[in-house]
């Protein structure tokens, strides 16, 4: 690189860092995940407003492939952090309900979202018309398990049955959501590889569960008993992050996989430290830099200043479709397992949040040419305002003044545990 452009790469990078803190900040302000303020720094900074006249000037072509190279970390980073903290246990200890608001709430988005694709198709073209309709209902279903989680620890949920009741379903939803990608993603043809390599998925697999797992439990076992994990381990950590990344990128499904099953195979027993430990060292770099480009990236992609009565009408189906499926599918659920319908309203406007999840499946799509940029446009506004009603929503149905209301259902809930409740 060229002293010039490594400068203009230092001066566009402090500009999104302290662009998404400012904006990260006014959203928790304004009682709203930060994730929202964070979106919007990077389409603040793309072309929707000004054209190329600031991004064009902060982030010239000739720093942009560093710019994604940064981002692409970023989102394997992320990714590891929610299979780091994906519990299957959740489910099991939720019983059936969870698996049942998980499953409807998948389901029927997923139907309806895939009947939406079949219509957007007429104007949306895509060299694969199945891969186009399968990600259109993958991307309606997705549920945000990180927003989530920060959205019931702000309200004081979390340990509430109800709160133990949407980590679990999100749990579930993340597992189902990312399964279906995956094969979308294989099967669609667009990643670029030959089709040969999808057949070492397998042996990856087995050699994920069988020999690396047991690895990562020896070293979870030696960090618990020295108290903290040293810097050989953490190093360990981050480059097996890194190549089962680079592994499922290989053989043509996409790095965020591999990066989500590794973390997911980190194991829970005894090593809570071990987990603790991980995120405080990778998560300051990641959620101040690493993932304020990421954003920036998914913001210059986004271009609504073209936005016409024809893209209106499309964002106002696939927000019907993605509010609508979401929360009918979970509140029918809940209320037929017996949920109050206030406690079932609460649980299907938190299995709407989607934030930071659905813009990483969304550049997955535009990044493989399933969907095109108009397209992605339109969804992630979709993601920002999905997440952002969250807020005002579970104000209205559970005030603040009333904290039992989170409460009031658990004697009808058997399969919750006291443990939850407290």
């Amino acid at each position: 690189m060229k002293a010039q452009h490594i400068t203009e790469l230092l001066i566009g990078l402090a500009t999104v860092v302290l662009l998404a803190r400012l904006l990260g900040a006014l959203a928790r302000r304004l009682d709203q995940p930060a994730v929202i303020g964070e979106v919007l720094a990077g389409i603040l900074l793309g072309p929707t407003l000004s054209g190329d006249l600031i991004s064009g000037h902060l982030f010239p072509t000739d720093i942009r492939p560093q710019l994604t190279a940064l981002a692409t970390v970023g989102v394997a980073v992320f990714m590891f952090t929610v299979g780091l903290d994906w519990d299957l246990g959740r489910a099991r200890r939720s019983g059936t309900l969870a698996v049942t608001v998980s499953l409807s709430s998948v389901l029927l988005p997923f139907g309806l979202g895939s009947a939406l694709g079949l219509y957007l198709l007429r104007e949306h073209h895509s060299p694969n018309d199945v891969a186009f309709v399968l990600f259109m209902g993958i991307a309606m279903s997705i549920t945000a398990f990180p927003v989530l989680a920060r959205i019931l620890t702000e309200r004081g949920l979390d340990r509430t049955a109800l709160g133990a009741l949407a980590l679990a379903c999100a749990s579930i939803d993340d597992v189902l959501a990312w399964s279906v990608l995956a094969g979308v993603t294989a099967v669609s043809g667009a990643a670029g590889v030959g089709q040969w390599r999808l057949l070492l998925v397998v042996p990856y697999l087995l050699g994920m569960l069988f020999v690396v797992r047991p690895l990562l439990r020896r070293l979870a076992a030696r960090g618990a008993g020295a108290g903290s994990l040293g810097p050989t381990g953490f190093a360990c950590v981050l480059a097996g992050l890194l190549l089962s990344a680079a592994a499922t990128e290989w053989a043509g499904l996409h790095y965020i996989f591999g990066a989500f099953l590794f973390g997911a195979l980190i194991p829970r027993e005894q090593s809570s430290s071990l987990r603790a430990r991980i995120h405080e060292r990778l998560g300051q770099l990641s959620q101040t830099l690493l993932l304020p480009v990421f954003f920036l990236t998914a913001g210059l992609a986004v271009d609504l200043s073209g936005i016409g009565p024809g893209a209106l009408a499309d964002l106002g189906l696939i927000l019907l479709v993605a509010v609508g499926g979401k929360f009918a599918g979970a509140f029918l659920a809940a209320r037929g397992h017996g949920v109050p319908a206030r406690q079932s309203a609460a649980l299907a406007t938190l299995m709407n949040t989607r934030g930071l999840t659905e813009l990483v499946a969304l550049s997955v799509g535009l990044s493989l040419g399933i969907i095109d940029r108009d397209l992605y446009s339109l969804m992630v506004v979709m993601a920002v305002v999905t997440t952002a009603m969250a807020g005002p929503l579970l104000r209205r149905l559970l005030p603040r003044r009333r904290p039992e209301a989170a409460e009031d259902w658990d004697p009808v809930v058997p399969n919750v545990p006291a443990a939850a409740r407290r």
